[in-house]
């Protein structure tokens, strides 16, 4: 027997609360008959109900009276295919109507005269809209679904606030657009399950749901908009058990945990968070599931306390100071504390790797020692306060935060900084004493018009308001006092100016933006190896500072991504053949290497003028790869556009295409790949192409989906590659219409008919390369028998029954139960994902939910992640991707697979879970009521 806390909560209260179906002797009204008799005749019953039986709908199954009066009228998943007509407005004591699980459709009628309605359910149709104020004068409400019905996008209106006995609502992939309602938090005192996800609610968390009493809160994966901000009211929702928010873009750091005595479902990833995880959260013995994968915390990795939880936070996919348990360097926790004043910025968080500072920490320089000596956070559009914790840098010489948002004082522990010589903290909103620093200390405090005044009682510091006399009236001041004052200050200010353009002419401190090249050189000064040269070059194009020396520090814009073709010739050996890693359509793709080891893969297009097509393919792959940025997306690093060369650099993926590990791998002499091996490439592809889809922050369409399209590390992880033939998905389009393009046996039958392209043209294919995983066969292979050339037809006959299917499986596959089990739900996505009409594919965000339920979480067994990737530990990939997120601070950040409220494909007639045992599964009963 499951105790309850393993039974969904929603099928536990419903099963609470469920009457037993029940007749009543008396006949119905004329009036509860009348319109019974139209509801039955638009919903369509099957024969097997026995509605036709009688002219009493008192006397039909599922239907209870009192005193001649329909009270409930219960037919969930029995089969109902017609619509629900506006007669059900006249049965005005109706107390529960439940229409789920049906095929029901067409719009929603008022219900605003069903005043004693208690409980509605209707999720798990294709109701295709909801009048306005549709819970209008519904004061009985106390348990509402929608779940799962296409609807119009609505937004919830406080119609709904009547309803002040309200415990349950749930409406998952219910098109609700806007913002998450406050009304939710403080109308509704018995609020128990609110329940959100997968709709396009965005903007922030309403900060009254502090006050909430809500046990089970899932606002995951919102798409379109998506909810966003920080999550602090957390902190004192004490009755919460299960929380989701994961795939939103949900920022700043984890709230104290310390209330949440009873959670113990906790989903936050796919998010933006950033900063430690608070030990009130490790400590909560409560918790049995943790999911904090794919977000940007920070510190050492977390340990949690009870024993027998389920974690899922990767190390490597987070930004944590190691990869292992272990505390973090004293310069690391620094710096840390620092950041938390400004609230733990995202931009810090993408920039700061690793456990060393001085290894190339954005706004870091430090001597050759290990001694931070310089801290720059110039315009990095930083908010909160200035830390005192800059006082444990012992060895800082300069701490730049001009062009900020900070506000407070200046923190008087900065002038225990002996070897401070210059504060620049100008262009903040900043106030009060300047603290008194040594006179060798530089102190800019230009631009905070606040500053060396303190608020008085009642005034607000960035306000801007004037100061006061003791008796709180304004300070007078004379015509004259006033001109003599400003003719001081332009005095003073030249005077000022003057000494700044000598120490800065002295010392080479560059002030403003540095020169942004037009293209790459290689610096006269530097001419030496390959590795240094492109090193220099890319430097170049980012504007990172490459001196061992405080003095040389240059303040500046990141500039572009090209390279020139002189250090490309150098790098393959003038495109040496021996070189060559594969070649494809548009063009051949090298191996370069450099001096110091570090590997890239260049791409270099077919030759020919540059009105041909390559040029667009070239222009396309740019255009995309500079806008989207994720872990399963193979990473642009520069370019190169020189007469008639067109070339891409991109991070090298040693463990070569999925193609050749599938199709030609006894030919290559490797072993076969094992299913858990196949099943975590396919999951990490459908997590990439789920980001292009609908994750980033416009909707990209591959077109291009295939084997040999997906490319795989050393540790045999998967990044989709080649976005020559991406699309964009226009705003508020089914589809675009665009020239045909892609690889036979890939190609979605409506996109080869039509032309017009959608993103399901991109899950048919990874359905094909599901397909190609299972099978070890090919889309299309000629060498078959003609009725066995393309893959879809044959897998899906051989999928018909247990014998043939077994057949169709790579025989170098070793199986047991329970890999067949988990071939076999792999297979049935597969043929979910190549349907034969696009609106019966899921989105890669339920394959995503399917692959993930069923993958092991697995780790190489040397740190070989990114060995030879060129984003990571070494100086070249560490110059590119600082600029790379710093440019792209704004826009480009990982936001990686969603995890579904309900995990049933679209038509499907199995239940795939996306939990153990229970947590929100679903609100019906056993048989459907």
């Amino acid at each position: 027997m499951p105790s309850l806390l393993h039974l969904s909560p929603f099928l536990f209260l419903f099963l609470l609360l469920r009457p037993s179906t029940t007749v009543s002797a008396s006949a119905a009204s004329a009036g509860d008959a009348a319109a019974m008799l139209a509801i039955a005749a638009a919903l369509r019953p099957p024969q097997s109900l026995n509605w036709s039986k009688s002219t009493d709908p008192c006397s039909w199954p599922q239907v209870t009276c009192s005193a001649g009066r329909v009270t409930a009228i219960q037919v969930g998943k029995r089969g109902l295919s017609g619509y629900l007509p506006d007669e059900v407005g006249d049965l005005t004591a109706l107390v529960r109507l439940e229409l789920m699980a049906n095929s029901l459709s067409g719009p929603l009628p008022s219900l605003s005269a069903l005043s004693s309605l208690q409980y509605l359910f209707l999720h798990d149709n294709n109701f295709t809209s909801i009048p306005q104020n549709f819970f209008s004068n519904l004061h009985s409400l106390v348990h509402v679904t929608l779940d799962h019905n296409p609807l119009s996008p609505w937004s919830i209106q406080p119609d709904l606030t009547v309803a002040s006995n309200l415990a349950n609502f749930t409406a998952t992939e219910a098109g609700i657009i806007g913002s998450v309602p406050e009304f939710f938090a403080t109308s509704f005192p018995n609020l128990d399950h609110l329940v959100l996800s997968f709709n396009s609610l965005e903007g922030g968390i309403p900060q009254s749901f502090a006050l909430s009493q809500v046990r089970f809160l899932l606002l995951n994966n919102q798409q379109g908009g998506q909810l966003s901000g920080g999550i602090n009211f957390v902190a004192n929702m004490s009755r919460l058990q299960q929380l989701w928010l994961q795939s939103n873009a949900f920022s700043g750091p984890l709230p104290d945990f310390s209330k949440l005595i009873d959670l113990v479902d906790l989903d936050l990833r796919d998010n933006q968070f950033t900063g430690l995880v608070p030990a009130s959260l490790t400590e909560l013995k409560s918790l049995k599931v943790v999911t904090l994968t794919n977000n940007l915390l920070q510190g050492p990795v977390p340990v949690f306390k009870n024993p027998n939880m389920t974690l899922d936070v990767v190390a490597s996919t987070e930004r944590f100071c190691r990869t292992d348990i272990g505390d973090c360097d004293p310069r690391v926790n620094v710096m840390l504390s620092i950041s938390k004043s400004f609230d733990y910025p995202i931009l810090f968080a993408n920039n700061w790797k690793g456990n060393d500072p001085c290894e190339n920490w954005l706004g870091i320089t430090c001597d050759g020692h290990g001694n931070i000596v310089v801290v720059n956070f110039q315009k990095m559009d930083l908010n909160g306060t200035i830390s005192p914790y800059f006082q444990l840098l012992p060895s800082l010489q300069k701490l730049i935060l001009s062009g900020n948002n900070l506000n407070g004082t200046i923190p008087a522990t900065l002038t225990n900084l002996t070897y401070l010589r210059l504060l620049d903290v100008s262009d903040n909103m900043l106030w009060g004493k300047v603290p008194s620093f040594n006179q060798n200390v530089q102190v800019i405090t230009t631009g905070n018009k606040n500053i060396g005044k303190d608020p008085h009682p009642g005034q607000n510091p960035m306000d801007g308001s004037g100061g006061t006399d003791g008796n709180g009236s304004k300070k007078s001041s004379s015509i004259g006092v006033i001109v003599g004052s400003v003719l001081g200050v332009i005095c003073l200010s030249f005077i000022i100016g003057l000494l700044i353009f000598c120490y800065c002419k002295r010392n080479n401190y560059q002030i403003g933006r540095a020169h942004k090249p037009n293209n790459i050189v290689v610096h006269p000064q530097h001419s030496g190896s390959d590795a240094e040269m492109l090193k220099i070059s890319l430097a170049s194009a980012t504007g990172s500072h490459t001196s061992s020396g405080p003095s040389d520090l240059q303040v500046g814009e990141p500039g572009n991504m090209v390279i020139s073709i002189q250090i490309l010739r150098h790098v393959t050996n003038n495109f040496n053949e021996e070189n060559i890693l594969g070649r494809g359509g548009f063009g051949t793709v090298y191996k370069g290497e450099l001096h110091d080891g570090t590997k890239i893969a260049v791409k270099r297009m077919e030759g020919g003028p540059m009105e041909s097509k390559g040029l667009s393919e070239f222009k396309s792959e740019i255009s995309v790869l500079t806008r989207v940025r994720h872990r399963h997306l193979v990473s642009l690093l520069g370019y190169c556009l020189d007469a008639n060369e067109k070339i891409l650099v991109y991070e090298y993926m040693p463990g070569g295409t999925l193609s050749d590990h599938l199709f030609n791998w006894m030919k290559e002499g490797w072993k076969p790949l094992e299913w858990k091996r196949r099943l975590s490439i396919g999951l990490d592809v459908a997590r990439g192409v789920e980001y292009l889809h609908s994750l980033a922050h416009q909707s990209f369409i591959h077109r291009d989906l295939k084997p040999s399209n997906i490319l795989l590390g050393d540790d045999m992880k998967a990044k989709v590659a080649d976005f020559g033939l991406v699309r964009l998905a226009p705003e508020g389009k089914y589809s675009v219409e665009t020239r045909l393009a892609g690889t036979f046996g890939y190609l979605a039958p409506e996109y080869a008919v039509t032309g017009r392209v959608t993103t399901k043209a991109d899950v048919f294919s990874f359905g094909v390369i599901l397909m190609e995983l299972i099978t070890g066969r090919k889309a299309l292979d000629n060498s078959q028998p003609e009725e066995n050339v393309h893959l879809v037809t044959w897998f899906r006959r051989m999928h018909i029954n247990k014998d043939t299917f077994l057949k169709a499986i790579d025989p170098s596959i070793d199986i047991d139960d329970d890999t067949l089990a988990s071939i076999s739900t792999v297979a049935e996505l597969a043929c979910y994902c190549c349907a034969r009409e696009p609106q019966q594919r899921p989105d890669m965000g339920r394959a995503v939910n399917v692959l993930s339920s069923l993958a092991e979480v697995w780790k190489p067994s040397a740190d070989l992640e990114d060995a030879y990737a060129i984003d990571l530990d070494m100086t070249l990939p560490q110059a590119l991707k600082r600029w790379q997120d710093l440019e792209n601070s704004t826009q480009m950040y990982n936001t990686i697979s969603s995890t579904p409220y309900i995990a049933s494909l679209e038509n499907s007639q199995s239940s795939i879970p996306t939990r153990p045992a229970g947590f929100a599964d679903s609100f019906t009963s056993a048989d459907g009521r």
